[in-house]
């Protein structure tokens, strides 16, 4: 397993098991058969539906000692609806019941949006809350309490653009560890990714594979395919790689974690085996020249009509 420093103190697997669209019964089989074959790193997320499923299966390879707690890395996260500062450690302790673990290795802020406490997703314009209704640094200093209190090791943030990111981290005691975002070589967010070189915090890679599992809701009209791409298929060809691999093994070089979801034990192990993959230094350039900056997960579910919240807003850049 390939690894990287966080924080300067500890190392994090840069390869995790994604368990966003794992349905219930599913994603707990795919976090064991995970855990067996050698992933270290699991990320979830109580909007996701399934932590008590994950929890089952990480507390049944704890109880049976197939792994070290101290060797797994468990990344949870504050889903919108909790973001006043009451409400953070009620919900971490949620998360750490269902995950069946007594602290996380990083906890991380989901989305820079609020929401009505104790709604899953608003269906009416007043259950959202205006984007100031609860300043970032109160939710944040109820998260360093929480690292203080030995809840979670580690604090961060999801979907922060480098506006708010960079706002962040001039005011935060505790400087965010990771930011976890969407990155692909359609979206690549260079400004992004050399500020967190500079700045000691790592990025997350979520759909780094392109997502094109993800619900038809969420999907928009004729979306352009990772996977599919000539250039990839052909670097895949050349190294006796899948597409899935050669994807993987350009995000793992750009030094960014990546956590790519499947429940297919063949794919597990061939996602897990990108870690040992390098790419040349051309293959690596004809891949950067894919920037698109499309975005597959744009946040586009929450402009509904009369939301506070838009596209435009979430990912402006100055």
């Amino acid at each position: 397993m390939k690894y990287y420093h966080i924080a300067d103190t500890e190392r994090i697997p840069a390869l995790g098991l994604g368990t966003w669209k794992s349905n219930k019964g599913e994603a707990g089989k795919a976090v064991a058969e995970a855990i067996d074959l050698g992933y270290r790193h699991i990320d979830c997320a109580p909007i996701y539906m399934n932590e008590k499923d994950i929890g089952t299966a990480i507390g049944g390879a704890l109880s049976a000692k197939r792994v070290k707690r101290e060797d797994l890395w468990v990344t949870s996260k504050l889903w919108n609806n909790a973001h006043a500062k009451r409400h953070v450690q009620t919900a971490l302790e949620t998360t750490l019941r269902e995950l069946q673990v007594d602290y996380l290795d990083l906890f991380l802020i989901h989305w820079p949006v609020h929401f009505q406490p104790g709604l899953l997703f608003p269906q009416r314009p007043e259950e959202f809350l205006a984007p100031d209704a609860i300043p970032v640094m109160e939710t944040w200093q109820a998260m360093e309490k929480l690292v203080q209190k030995g809840m979670c090791r580690f604090i961060g943030v999801c979907n922060f653009n480098l506006i708010r990111l960079i706002d962040l981290q001039q005011q935060a005691d505790i400087k965010p560890a990771m930011n976890q975002i969407e990155l692909h070589p359609y979206l690549q967010q260079q400004d992004m990714l050399d500020y967190c070189r500079k700045n000691n915090i790592l990025l997350t890679a979520y759909s780094p594979l392109g997502s094109s599992d993800r619900p038809a809701p969420l999907k928009k009209e004729n979306e352009p395919s990772l996977l599919d791409h000539p250039v990839i298929l052909d670097i895949a060809a050349q190294n006796n790689l899948s597409a899935g691999q050669v994807l993987l093994a350009w995000g793992l070089a750009r030094g960014t974690v990546v956590i790519p979801k499947s429940v297919h034990p063949q794919r597990l192990r061939e996602n897990l085996e990108a870690t040992e993959c390098t790419l040349s230094d051309s293959d690596q350039q004809a891949i950067n020249d894919l920037d698109m900056e499309y975005r597959f997960v744009d946040g586009g579910f929450f402009q509904t009509p009369g939301s506070p919240y838009t596209v435009a807003d979430l990912w402006k850049r100055e």
